[in-house]
């Protein structure tokens, strides 16, 4: 089922800006490259003072306008001026692929990449390439730092990344930089309203043409977020690092892609397989170990305050209650069930600390043993349950024997959880010790990566909450099953407000681009803590396991 092909494109010339005549390749002023059907164009030039530029257009009108690109870095003069641009022929790449499970089982791949270069002419002659992927229905562009002299560390500051939209209209988008990380309710404004937004951020411009800004492919980078400089001209904002640094990484590297995707219709964008086909292919072959389920859970009753995660009277986790729920769902046809508060460490402070979860201890109440032997002979799994309260450092001295237990088990999928304010994660320091991070941080990526490696060498897949946020990577790793990464379910059980009737389609258009959301919902009670209770319907509830 697989098809590739790689073509020049001679065709595709490298234009003066304004004149008919082809310049020479060596040193254009201004080039320009489309998709592979026409539908959407990059210009990419200099301005007078060697500012590197982009440019997109969508059939002859101009999406995003002249936008600058480049960096800020801690330990060297910025890259942002004072630079040549040269740029090779686009090359069209053609592939379908097969999801080993997701919403559409084959996924065409078919884009032209276009590789830029923009070198300095004097001083330190410092080179990176910004390479387009052009699809017809979006794109993508990455900064490819190549191994040179003068830049071996590179030393991120900021991003100079721009995205300059050339139209007012109307934003759907949540706030950066707030202590809950991303679970806020979306803001309806206009474009030029907006202030930090996350990522994916929504647009219907004037003219009617939707835009969605976000990233793909985000492995050992910070997490970007969006903050408007000028009227609706937006610029990256990396997620602050453990030193002045945000990122820190030896060339050659790449960066994440900044994805823009382009419909006439908000349908359009639900349809995109852009995030997905920016991320790399699978990289751990056969995962027919995981299959898709639904799943309930010993979590709802303790939202409601009629169970608890830590041990006493009322603990939740206990062998009886999880049987009663593997009976509940082999009766019903249900795949698993989720069982959080089994292990010890919930006692005490354990919010945004964390120090004392054991993930191979389980309280005396909860037999771990028993409750996965019973579950088998129901033909339901066990859904393993990590929750770290943001100290990843402490669960990274675990993780091996943690999912080496899950394996030994048959557990094969595990919901992590980060409950902490933002920056209230705790991974290892330059020196090794423990300290603060963002959620979203180049150490926390690194962290997520390290989980999702553990899992796939024990058949487990990651279901992450308070997570970073999703860019695609269960293509190349499809053991990253769904996350969270937004306000979930458990809102409508104690939140004040809850979740209003229009959270669930607003995260279609928003979060939802980004890929599968672990919303949790099945919700069919309709009392909670909340003063509304949950505002929804049975008939909804069904819903949300078709669309979310």
């Amino acid at each position: 089922m697989k098809r590739r092909s790689f073509l020049a494109l001679g065709g595709a010339s490298i234009l003066a800006f304004g004149a008919t005549g082809v310049r020479a390749q060596t040193a254009p002023t201004h080039a320009r490259a489309s998709s592979p059907g026409g539908v959407l164009t990059v210009e990419a030039f200099t301005d007078n003072d060697g500012r590197p530029m982009y440019a997109v257009l969508r059939q002859g009108r101009m999406v995003v306008a002249p936008s600058k690109l480049g960096f800020l870095l801690t330990d060297a003069p910025a890259l942002e001026r004072g630079l040549a641009i040269t740029a090779g022929q686009p090359v069209t790449f053609d592939e379908t692929w097969e999801q080993p499970w997701g919403e559409r089982r084959f996924i065409r791949n078919h884009y032209n990449e276009w590789r830029v270069s923009y070198a300095e002419t004097g001083g330190l002659q410092r080179r990176v390439d910004v390479v387009f992927r052009l699809y017809d229905d979006g794109l993508g562009f990455r900064y490819e730092f190549p191994d040179q002299p003068a830049l071996k560390t590179v030393r991120i500051g900021s991003e100079i990344t721009e995205f300059n939209l050339a139209e007012d209209g109307e934003a759907l988008w949540c706030p950066a930089w707030e202590w809950n990380r991303e679970e806020y309710l979306y803001s309806r404004t206009p474009i030029s309203a907006v202030g930090s937004a996350q990522t994916p951020m929504t647009v219907k411009g004037r003219s009617g043409l939707h835009v969605s800004i976000h990233e793909a492919a985000c492995i050992d980078y910070a997490g970007m977020n969006l903050r408007r400089s000028e009227e609706t001209r937006f610029r990256a904002q990396l997620t602050p690092g453990l030193t002045n640094a945000a990122v820190v990484r030896q060339a050659p590297f790449n960066t994440p892609w900044r994805t823009l995707q382009v419909s006439d219709s908000a349908a359009g964008l639900i349809e995109s397989s852009l995030i997905l086909n920016l991320n790399e292919p699978n990289r751990l072959g056969d995962v027919s170990w995981f299959k898709p389920m639904k799943y309930v859970g010993v979590w709802w009753e303790m939202h409601l305050d009629l169970k608890t995660w830590n041990s006493g009277p009322k603990h939740g986790a206990t062998t009886e209650n999880a049987i009663k729920h593997i009976d509940f769902a082999a009766e019903h046809g249900l795949g698993g069930v989720l069982v959080e508060g089994w292990n010890k460490g919930w006692d005490g402070q354990w919010f945004a600390n964390g120090s004392d979860f054991s993930f191979t201890e389980a309280y005396p109440d909860f037999d771990i043993e028993a409750v996965c032997a019973h579950a088998r002979s129901k033909g339901v799994q066990l859904i393993g349950h990590h929750e770290t309260g943001g100290n990843a450092f402490h669960y990274e001295q675990q993780l091996e024997p943690a999912m080496a237990l899950y394996e030994r088990l048959g557990v094969h999928s595990v919901k992590t959880g980060y409950v902490a304010d933002a920056q209230g994660a705790r991974v290892a320091g330059p020196d090794g010790r423990m300290v603060m991070a963002w959620h979203e941080s180049q150490a926390m990526a690194q962290h997520h990566m390290k989980v999702v490696e553990a899992g796939a060498r024990h058949k487990v897949a990651i279901n992450a909450h308070e997570p970073f946020k999703d860019t695609g990577l269960r293509r190349t790793y499809p053991n990253i099953i769904s996350r969270e990464g937004q306000r979930g379910m458990e809102y409508s059980a104690w939140g004040n407000p809850g979740n209003p009737p229009e959270h669930e389609p607003n995260l279609v258009f928003t979060r939802l681009l980004a890929g599968p959301m672990d919303y949790t919902p099945g919700i069919f009670g309709m009392e909670t803590r909340s003063p509304g209770g949950v505002q929804t319907t049975w008939a909804k509830q069904l819903a949300l396991y078709v669309v979310i």
